[in-house]
């Protein structure tokens, strides 16, 4: 692969950000050594977004909502990038890539960048490659970076464990919608959004902000945000600006409070270890011993002739 162009990067040439997406994205080594080598040129121009996780259950709009919520922040002058990840198949690892249809009228537009990404199996449908992504969309100067993930799971941590800010999309409905969404996830969110509140469903809408906002006010807050629940029409484009305006006030609140680099350096810290994590398991792997022992004790366990634990030590041990 070719070299990339880091002047144009930062100047924002979509097609330079592209073809370095590419290369991070990339399995072979080689590459991957060139695109950590890319990394660490770009750091100094980076860290300058807000960047923002969006979830939510199957058909509650997210695309609609990115799209909408992506053209009123360009009216603001603001460039955004979309991060849209895909899940892919668990049996051929292709993926839909179908984000750019979706969201027609803001891939035409100058100031936006979609990029989709197969999730390759990564946890959460985030794809493993997404933190590196948005490090090169900092430095191609976007504003703001939306992270669309798959839908809701447990998973979804580590969505929260890379943006600023978590928001979680749902449809109007009842009380009994709260068992659809895991505690865990409420946890998490910093807004739930009530996506298509309009026409008939506008009183169900408002019906149901008063039962999510009870049952956010029974969880554990941080010291300087209380999570927000609020309602909008991506179709209809109404309250899209209170979001912004609900966004802002985080990033002021969290800049009041120290908390916004405090948590982006626990996310880098925290990255790390996951990546320590990740790279000792492939030398692991890749360890001709190891591979040579591994059917071996497999078959052992498997008999009850020795414990798991056992046979995990003797693999470690041959390190």
């Amino acid at each position: 692969m070719a070299a990339v162009d880091t002047d144009a990067l930062r100047a924002g040439n979509r097609r330079a950000l592209a073809k370095a997406i590419t290369l991070v994205e990339s399995s072979l080594a080689d590459h991957r050594e060139g695109a950590q080598q890319l990394l660490e040129a770009l750091l100094p121009y980076t860290g300058n977004s807000i960047r923002v996780g969006i979830s939510g259950v199957p058909g509650v709009g997210k695309s609609t909502f990115i799209e909408a919520f992506g053209l009123y922040l360009i009216s603001q002058g603001k460039r955004v990038a979309v991060l849209a990840v895909d899940p892919s198949s668990p049996m051929t690892g292709g993926s839909i890539l179908g984000d750019k249809t979706r969201m027609e009228m803001l891939s035409r537009r100058e100031e936006a960048f979609i990029r989709p990404s197969p999730a390759a199996g990564a946890l959460g449908g985030v794809a493993q490659k997404t933190r590196e992504t948005m490090l090169l969309c900092e430095a191609a100067g976007y504003d703001v970076i939306l992270v669309e993930t798959v839908g809701v799971g447990q998973s979804e941590y580590q969505v929260a464990g890379m943006v600023d800010f978590f928001m979680v999309l749902m449809l109007p409905g009842g009380g009994d919608e709260l068992q659809g969404i895991k505690r865990g996830i409420m946890e998490l969110a910093d807004a739930l959004v009530i996506n298509k509140a309009d026409g008939d469903s506008e009183q169900l809408a408002k019906q149901t902000r008063q039962h999510y906002n009870a049952a956010m006010h029974l969880l554990r807050q941080t010291t300087f945000w209380t999570p927000r629940v609020m309602t909008c029409s991506a179709l209809k484009n109404q309250n899209i600006d209170a979001v912004w305006g609900m966004l802002v006030d985080y990033w002021t609140d969290a800049r009041k409070a120290n908390a916004f680099d405090a948590k982006r350096a626990r996310q880098n810290r925290d990255w790390m270890h996951s990546l320590l994590n990740n790279l000792l398991l492939q030398r692991l792997q890749q360890n001709p011993r190891i591979r040579a022992l591994l059917p071996e004790l497999e078959q052992a366990v498997e008999a009850g002739e020795t414990t798991a634990y056992a046979a995990a030590r003797r693999l470690i041990d041959l390190l």
